[in-house]
């Protein structure tokens, strides 16, 4: 039986009745019910967006999933046509009618929702299937707050100490869409830690990003990539301007011992005029998608952060031209030079101009990577934003992602 709206407050208080290890479970047992569904099961997608993990299985025969399933592959599986589509999958098998919904908040695909429903399902068992999957992306994201068990499955290998540093810095969510804009980072660590960072806030008026590459290996790589970090998130949540916080980064890695030095990226664009800037520390120029042509953005390098010159400096606020349409790519030097060299990446980036920026950005990490044999030497990082410009107010969704804006589903071979 479907109840429609009452639906919500009623998923959300057992949610909140369960333990966090078991909100999920909780609204997957009552999906098994009251929808007469033979199984349902939350995957999880890992952060190297190329696997999935069954996180949560209720069935009429038994329940199961955690920590011991195994993952599966996402390359061509139907799993990843949803993923990429962000539209839900059905099918009738013997079994039952099959179908698969995006778990989705504001672009970040967290995961899928599959039912085994009986054959022949109405619309609106449908429909209130697929508001369960957008009810249950803000279910993990509250509940991850209090337990290891939706990053354990996001994981596909352990870390060292350096790497749990280093990922502990970057943002919560690796996507984000706005109406004006969509974004997502991806970084691919070397086997000695190198330090890569990347970040992003939104605020009313403005959005913040930032791409830093911290020298070193290892543990003090990460510790000083965390005094960069930290440092211009505390200058930018001070409401400073660009010049100000990179004087603060640079002050603080500076006076960091053992001092290291890094080289970045600050961007800021006004959400309400387009007007972009940039302070370059030193960084690999970011690339331009524009008009199905890529080109090299011609910045002015300032130096590095934290180089303890004798003499005093100031960082230049460079005027970023993007119009609508452009797609903007901030890359570290990892995904350039030492051992992946040979991956031409201006024409893998106009080759995936079409797609949403999280399959872009997994095509191009997954490029150099596999160009280094599996075994990176340097930290390889990179940001895509697309930019729709400021006469965009709304979002175009019915769910957790703007459909507009999804990549289309895996040509075959």
């Amino acid at each position: 039986m479907v109840d429609g709206q009452g639906d919500l407050p009623r998923l959300l208080t057992a949610a909140e009745t369960a333990a966090p290890v078991e909100a999920v479970d909780v609204v997957a047992e009552d999906l098994l019910r009251r929808f007469g569904a033979t199984r349902v099961s939350f995957l999880i997608l890992d952060l190297t967006g190329k696997e999935v993990v069954p996180l949560s299985t209720a069935s009429r025969a038994k329940a199961g999933a955690g920590r011991h399933a195994a993952r599966i592959d996402l390359f061509g599986s139907v799993y990843e046509h949803v993923v990429r589509t962000q539209r839900p999958y059905q099918e009738a098998t013997h079994e039952g009618e099959r179908v698969i919904f995006p778990v989705t908040n504001r672009g970040d695909a967290i995961g899928l929702l599959e039912l085994l429903l009986p054959a022949g399902p109405g619309q609106e068992v449908l429909d209130a299937a697929g508001e369960a999957a957008h009810i249950l992306a803000y279910i993990v994201i509250a509940n991850q707050r209090f337990t290891d068990l939706y990053t354990w499955g996001r994981r596909s290998r352990p870390l060292s100490l350096a790497a749990e540093i280093q990922h502990q810095l970057l943002p919560l969510s690796l996507t984000c869409e706005a109406a004006q804009f969509a974004l997502c980072g991806s970084l691919e660590p070397s086997e000695d830690i190198s330090g890569d960072t990347f970040d992003y806030t939104l605020d009313r008026d403005t959005l913040h990003l930032s791409l830093t590459d911290t020298m070193g290996h290892n543990l003090q790589a990460a510790l000083s990539a965390t005094v960069l970090v930290g440092a211009l998130r505390g200058a930018r949540r001070q409401g400073t301007d660009l010049v100000e916080q990179a004087r603060q980064a640079d002050q603080a890695l500076a006076d960091h011992r053992p001092h290291g030095h890094a080289t970045g990226q600050l961007v800021r664009i006004d959400l309400h005029t387009g007007r972009a800037e940039m302070v370059n520390a030193g960084h690999p120029r970011p690339l331009r998608v524009r008009d199905a042509e890529v080109e090299e953005i011609a910045l002015e390098a300032d130096q590095p952060f934290g180089l303890l010159m004798p003499i005093s400096h100031s960082y230049r606020v460079q005027q970023l031209d993007l119009r609508p349409g452009d797609r903007l790519i901030m890359l570290t030097d990892g995904m350039l030079e030492r051992g992946v060299e040979k991956v031409d990446l201006s024409a893998l980036v106009k080759d995936t101009r079409h797609l949403h920026p999280r399959e872009t950005v997994l095509t191009l990490s997954t490029a150099v990577l596999d160009e280094a044999g599996g075994h990176l030497e340097d930290d390889a990082t990179v940001m895509c934003l697309d930019w729709y410009g400021p006469q965009e107010t709304k979002r175009h969704v019915g769910s957790g992602a703007d459909i507009q804006q999804a990549s289309p589903r895996r040509t075959k071979r």
